[in-house]
């Protein structure tokens, strides 16, 4: 890049090269060094879990890869290498009204009381939902999740907010459940979708308790606008520009995939929720298989 930054910008070469601005000029600054070998390929590595994990990877998650693979690391060394790498979770949010909550429909009360750490699949779930501008005008995304282990249940992708879009995700959910699912508590905002009588009556037929937060609170539905939060960050922002419908829906599919099979999460001890749920099953199957 040095022998070349009279002839070329400095922000063109770090583009193609994929070396971050930061580390040409810290580099420039403290004089060429050698690199050993080992080394390199680590941070080779590094860059390639983050680029896999969607930029989501923070130290914690990446110390875990890189130790299931036997490379000998800590968090701080890490984080180290990963702030020279330019490697950032990226956590940018933009915001648009997706909850009418001023209707005179009935309101569940809090149930589950932000209680969103639970003991078993299909205790509770939680649900929202987020939008993503294209260029033929907004849709809409809504996501059912399982609290226990934050596996995305149910999804759906819709240019309408009308309650279709709410009951679609559900039924995606309780269809990928199946079985016995009386006792499960379903906690969403106030908006009219969840409040509506069809989406109501869907959740009592299931056997389904609702649960609604406060209005204008949103600490009371924190794991939703998490998830959403994620899903903006780690796929929505990633393009400048989203054409169809379609287009988010195939987008989605597959983020819903990378979300439940490989993404970390460090409320499930850095396990995919995939993964998770299954050692939870094992754990269940255990005193069966001993008595």
């Amino acid at each position: 890049m040095a022998k070349w930054a009279n002839e070329y910008p400095i922000s063109r070469m770090s583009r193609i090269l994929h070396v971050t601005k930061s580390a040409y000029y810290d580099w420039k600054q403290r004089g060429a060094t050698v690199v050993d070998a080992d080394e390199f390929a680590l941070c080779a590595r590094m860059k390639a879990l983050f680029a896999e994990s969607r930029e989501s990877l923070g130290s914690r998650g990446m110390v875990r890869h890189l130790r299931q693979e036997g490379r000998v690391i800590g968090r701080y060394r890490a984080r180290r290498h990963m702030k020279r790498l330019g490697l950032v979770v990226k956590t940018k949010r933009k915001y648009r009204i997706t909850t009418q909550s001023k209707h005179n429909l009935p309101v569940a009360g809090n149930v589950l009381n932000r209680e969103f750490n639970q003991t078993a699949p299909n205790q509770a779930w939680v649900a929202d939902i987020t939008y993503v501008w294209t260029v033929r005008g907004f849709c809409y995304v809504a996501f059912v999740i399982d609290a226990f282990s934050r596996m995305i249940v149910g999804w759906r992708v819709s240019p309408s907010l009308r309650t279709d879009l709410c009951l679609d995700a559900l039924e995606m959910a309780v269809w990928a459940r199946g079985g016995d699912l009386s006792g499960l508590v379903h906690h969403s905002d106030r908006g009219v979708q969840y409040c509506s009588i069809r989406y109501s009556e869907r959740l009592a037929d299931a056997g389904i308790a609702a649960s609604v937060g406060s209005r204008g609170d949103s600490y009371d539905n924190a794991l939703a606008e998490t998830v959403n939060g994620l899903f903006k960050a780690e796929l929505i922002h990633r393009r400048v520009r989203w054409r169809t419908v379609e287009e988010v829906e195939l987008a989605t599919a597959d983020w819903v995939a990378f979300w439940n099979f490989r993404r970390l999460h460090s409320a499930t001890g850095y396990l995919p929720p995939a993964e998770y749920e299954r050692a939870y099953l094992r754990r269940q199957a255990e005193p069966i298989a001993a008595a």
